[in-house]
């Protein structure tokens, strides 16, 4: 079009300049207009042409079309070497200005460190992909967490890790089928755009990408293996854009982390709970503010004598309804947030409370989350409650959940340490669920184990559970610890717990974590039980 634009205008410029008398008068400077165009639209080569053919019409033309006067030769081609004069220096500061663009864009696209496209490069690729689909193919995204690039960059520097990035992203480009670009999506994280895939297509492309990632790679002269985490999302019939896709993408792949699974496609219930469970963390500063948590007590029976030994102090959430809001669905998202200082603070505090008004409480347990080890605020609060302990008749435990200690063991034996040293005991909470073995626990200064409800439901039944249970509470005696089954439910379970030497019980066959109010009436009843020679709960 542009092309029929110019000859258009080269013919309208050499009719106005025979119309109004010839070359004497200024008109042939119109050609101008075509010649600027013909540089702006095709560059060098576009000016010097339009101006050649612009000089050529120009040179037929007559000096005054009355007189019948042609032009001199030195006329014309003085006239022609001004237009392609022109038509170049136009044309080459066209081409050097869109040279320069195009320079920027490509810098724009490209990550400086990996040489790999940006996520400018993604998004706009991902959008020409979304708009080129077609039939009842789709677009898929898939993006990839590097998990210990981390591991990488500590030990061998950023150079090393950039390597790493941009070689898992050609072993990656590698595996899809006819070959795909790859994209540094962050320090960590690559994306990967499959064309014409079905959604069944997703879990066999992940699994070929998990291979490939897992095979060893020369990372500057030293073997590396690396773990893949992915997320995976699918373009709904040209009906997303690509900021939904990517959002999908990554929602899916914090997902597959939070499940310890490779690979996870997208659901829309995975961003239901992200939403609600945003709504949930945004109304808990809101929640302490206004007194709506509460801690609830759950008795220690010591299963010796079936005594209350203490107890453990629970968080409950009470919304503005009335109804309780399961830990479950706040706890988890709390403790990867700053909030969970402030709801430790509060849990130690509360805690504290309550045990100076009930001295006879025996032990008074508490929870708190592995970032609470590491966070002075809340361990000054800690200390305080252990020092006003030491002069009243009951004593302050901590409890740590096992998995929340494998990360770190060095660091996690130091925070250790420093609660033992203000007096508090320190109880491993839901063992047998993380991921070491007995090894470890010879290297923390910890002073008792709860045993997960899960090695406890199949006692009655499961004779190779009643052997585990008995190593584990073996092994916890062999290193001077206090042991503790939680999730104790039936007779049948307390009585196999007393004929394996288990220390101490609690759970629903004893109670369920009550208010503070309701525990105390609790534990007067149970004694007056206990007194009249009723030892069933």
């Amino acid at each position: 079009m542009n092309v029929g634009v110019l000859g258009l205008l080269l013919m309208l410029g050499s009719l106005v300049v025979y119309v109004t008398g010839g070359t004497t008068y200024a008109y042939p400077y119109l050609m101008l207009i075509p010649v600027l165009l013909g540089a702006a639209w095709y560059l060098l080569p576009g000016g010097l042409i339009v101006a050649l053919v612009a000089g050529v019409l120009m040179a037929f033309m007559p000096l005054s079309v009355e007189a019948g006067i042609s032009q001199v030769p030195s006329n014309w081609l003085m006239r022609a070497a001004m237009y392609l004069l022109l038509g170049g220096v136009a044309g080459w500061l066209f081409q050097s200005r869109r040279r320069s663009a195009e320079e920027r864009v490509a810098i724009a696209r490209i990550d400086p460190r990996s040489g790999l496209p940006n996520t400018v490069a993604l998004e706009e690729d991902l959008l020409k992909s979304l708009l080129q689909q077609k039939g009842g193919k789709s677009v898929g995204l898939m993006l990839v967490r590097i998990t210990d690039i981390t591991d990488i960059m500590e030990a061998m520097g950023m150079d090393a890790s950039d390597e790493l990035v941009l070689a898992i992203g050609e072993r990656l480009r590698q595996a899809i089928r006819g070959g795909a670009t790859a994209y540094r999506f962050s320090n960590a994280e690559l994306a990967l755009i499959v064309h014409d895939i079905e959604p069944a297509d997703l879990n066999r492309i992940a699994n070929r990408l998990v291979e490939m990632g897992e095979e060893s790679l020369q990372i500057q002269r030293v073997p590396v293996r690396v773990q893949l985490v992915m997320g995976s999302s699918i373009s709904n019939r040209g009906e997303d854009s690509p900021e939904t896709l990517i959002r999908e993408a990554r929602t899916a792949m914090f997902a597959a982390i939070e499940r310890r699974l490779s690979h996870s496609s997208y659901s829309p219930a995975f961003s239901r709970r992200t939403v609600q469970a945003i709504r949930l963390i945004a109304r808990v500063r809101k929640g302490l503010a206004e007194g709506e948590f509460e801690l609830h007590y759950q008795p220690k029976i010591r299963l010796a004598d079936g005594r209350v030994c203490g107890c453990e102090g629970l968080i409950r959430w009470r919304g503005s309804d009335g109804r309780l809001i399961p830990p479950g669905m706040f706890m988890p998202k709390v403790e990867n947030t700053t909030l969970i200082t402030p709801v430790s603070r509060f849990v130690v505090e509360e805690a504290s409370r309550f045990a100076e008004k009930h001295m006879d409480l025996g032990e008074l347990s508490i929870n708190l989350s592995v970032h609470n080890l590491y966070d002075e605020e809340v361990l000054d609060v800690v200390k305080e409650l252990a020092e006003r302990s030491r002069s009243q008749p009951y004593t302050l435990e901590v409890e740590i959940t096992e998995s929340a200690l494998i990360g770190d063991l060095g660091a996690a034996s130091e925070a250790i340490q420093r609660l033992r040293d203000f007096g508090v005991g320190v109880s491993i909470d839901d063992f047998g669920t993380g991921f070491a073995s007995f090894e470890y626990l010879r290297h923390l200064p910890i002073t008792g184990l709860k045993i997960d409800r899960a090695f406890v439901v199949d006692l009655e039944e499961d004779k190779r559970a009643r052997d585990l249970m008995a190593c584990m509470i073996d092994v916890g005696h062999a290193l001077g610890l206090v042991v503790t089954a939680e999730g104790v439910e039936t007779s049948g379970q307390h009585e196999c717990l007393c004929e394996l030497g288990c220390d101490q019980a609690q759970g629903f066959y004893f109670a369920p974590a009550l208010p503070a109010a309701e525990y105390l009436e609790w534990c007067h009843d149970y004694a007056a039980r206990q007194a009249g020679g009723d030892g069933h709960p």
